[in-house]
């Protein structure tokens, strides 16, 4: 079946239920940003493939909303589809809502299937629509024409040892159970993965690059369920579970359980990462308390041991990139190397670290001027090759079992021009500046957002994209509720958030440049004013700087840059050949 045939059997089911406009969120029922293959529905429908959108379909437009992330790819993938590109002014705002809100006629009805909107979303276009007497319903267009949909994932699970991640289970319920109390909730629902793998030390294999299980949770006082498919896990990893207060049900019964909650009891629910289709199976009765996950906020604070082995897991990392960028420098122009070649041969170093179990995201391995696309996805029609110059942007990160990376490095492959001299230089001080800062205790991530944007809005430079992430302990590479962007979210820093620092500059059909580091938060002072707190750089891999203009710099960031690439050869040395050391030590002389 084509797009459009899809496209036509859609409208078809519209029609016969007066529906004027379908809605198709990226998501699952656990409101994932990277799905499992069932629950890719938006490349099954349009062909577009990135990470991030919506596609609205009425009977006579099929469009796909997204950012400038994708602008380039969306056009290229929807050629032919039926479907034409949106161009969203804000990233991740749905501004389809005004749009469907100023096209649609009141008593109009719009569906979705609530399974893959969020609990926000979707009281939130319940909201704006219905200010225009428009309804939404709830409706599954897809599974009737989905004949060869992928099965759900039945891969086995695992359970870490309490000895490897810090805390036992049992010990992560009851912190969780105090939030609970203290909001007087005789229930959670978790339905987000990330805070399910963290919260019963479990992962598994369920979503790419994210070593989680498809699963639910069910919390009270007394009970702890976990519903997952149960040939996942062994009976020793279950009776393991179970000592720790937690019983594992089949996965599709925490719909009845839902819809079984004791007359007048509470729940709290958090609408972010919760969809509104079970929102709505709980009963009228149960008094709703909308909030953060607890675990949310207790996973981004790293424990002792998690940060150690995060450290080491950085430094086999960094003896990675350091193979990597030895092989890059010595074989351009002597081989042909291209955007998949190279991301493979770093991938191949990758996996003969020890631990390494596979990559934390989808390399972007992007040349020239396919760096200006922040999420470019080198292909098999889009590969290029890496020539003898210009500017070479490699975005990429592993998963180990003690702990996640994501980094970032720009690599100038030959003669290089003035403008890329100078976007180098000056990505490169907002990066220093973001690592460097040092901070009152109570700053949230839109403040160091914009002291990593200063060097760049110095110049008049702007990047659409935010600064920096939350990253996971052997978990998903993105994680909150720490972010480093404009948006003013009112979420502080704490000692043992590990989160990305990552500025860039993009101009469309030249190149792209970004440099990224992991940093830990840590507390560097205490006087009459504050607790001041700073960044512990994690990210342990060498900063070239042959093409920095030294005239642009600062003294301040002069000497962080050689501080940082002084750690760096001192840190992975003893790991290298005397060969390997040799090349660093030259890469990361004082500038």
């Amino acid at each position: 079946m084509t797009y459009q045939e899809k496209l036509s059997e859609i409208r078809n089911q519209m029609k016969a239920d007066q529906v004027e406009a379908y809605i198709i969120p990226s998501a699952d029922p656990h409101i994932s940003e990277y799905l499992p293959k069932y629950y890719k529905c938006i490349p099954f429908v349009s062909g577009f493939r990135g990470s991030a959108g919506t596609l609205v379909i009425t009977h006579d437009f099929a469009g796909l909303w997204t950012d400038f992330r994708y602008f380039e790819q969306a056009t290229e993938q929807l050629a032919g589809s039926g479907f034409e590109l949106v161009k969203q002014k804000v990233q991740h705002a749905p501004e389809y809502i005004q749009w469907l809100a100023d096209k649609l006629a009141k008593g109009a009805k719009v569906a979705a299937d609530e399974k893959l909107v969020s609990v926000g979303l979707g009281e939130l276009i319940s909201d704006k629509l219905g200010l225009k007497g428009i309804t939404l319903v709830d409706r599954d267009y897809l599974s009737p024409i989905w004949n060869d949909r992928p099965a759900l994932p039945s891969e086995a699970a695992f359970l870490i040892d309490e000895q490897h991640i810090g805390q036992s289970v049992g010990s992560k319920i009851t912190a969780v159970r105090a939030v609970l109390a203290a909001s007087d909730a005789d229930y959670h629902l978790i339905s987000s993965l990330d805070d399910l793998a963290w919260l019963f030390n479990i992962r598994g294999k369920d979503v790419s690059y994210n070593p989680v299980v498809l699963s639910f949770a069910l919390i009270s006082q007394d009970h702890a369920k976990l519903y997952m498919d149960e040939h996942k896990l062994t009976e020793e990893e279950k009776l393991a579970l179970l000592k720790n207060g937690v019983e594992v049900c089949p996965y599709a019964e925490i719909e009845s359980a839902l819809a079984k909650l004791p007359e007048n009891s509470s729940i709290l629910i958090d609408p972010k990462r919760n969809c509104y289709a079970y929102l709505k199976l709980i009963p009228k009765s149960v008094r709703i308390i909308k909030d953060t996950n607890p675990s949310t906020n207790l996973k981004a604070v790293k424990n002792d041991t998690e940060l150690e082995n995060t450290r080491i897991a950085m430094t086999k990392d960094g003896v990675a990139i350091t193979r990597f960028l030895k092989w890059l420098a010595e074989q351009i122009g002597k081989t042909t190397i291209t955007e998949l070649s190279a991301a493979a041969q770093l991938r191949k170093y990758r996996a003969e670290q020890d631990g390494f179990v596979g990559d934390s995201f989808n390399t972007i391995s992007a040349y020239a001027a396919h760096g200006a696309l922040p999420h470019y996805s080198a292909s098999a029609e889009s590969d290029v090759e890496v020539k003898a110059q210009g500017l070479f942007l490699v975005d990429s990160g592993g998963q180990y079992f003690y702990g996640t990376t994501d980094i970032t490095r720009t690599i100038p492959m030959g003669p290089t021009t003035d403008e890329e001299k100078r976007d180098y230089t000056l990505v490169l001080k907002g990066m220093i500046d973001g690592c460097k800062v040092r901070f009152p205790q109570g700053t949230c991530g839109y403040q160091i957002d914009a002291i990593t944007r200063r060097p760049l809005w110095d110049h008049a430079i702007n990047y659409g994209h935010g600064t920096g992430h939350g990253v996971g302990y052997f978990l998903n590479v993105h994680e909150g509720p720490q972010v480093f962007n404009p948006t003013p979210t009112p979420v502080a820093l704490e000692p043992g958030m590990i989160t990305s620092v990552e500025p860039g500059v993009y101009r469309p059909g030249k190149h792209g440049i970004r440099i990224e580091n992991l940093v830990n938060t840590v507390v560097a002072d205490q006087n009459e004013f504050n607790v001041w707190y700073a960044f512990e750089c994690l990210t342990i891999a060498p900063i070239n700087t042959s093409i920095v203009q030294r005239e642009l710099m600062e003294q301040h960031q002069l000497d962080w840059l050689n501080a940082y690439n002084a750690l760096v050869f001192d840190r992975l040395s003893p790991h290298l050949t005397a060969e390997e050391a040799e090349w660093l030590k030259a890469e990361t002389q004082a500038i």
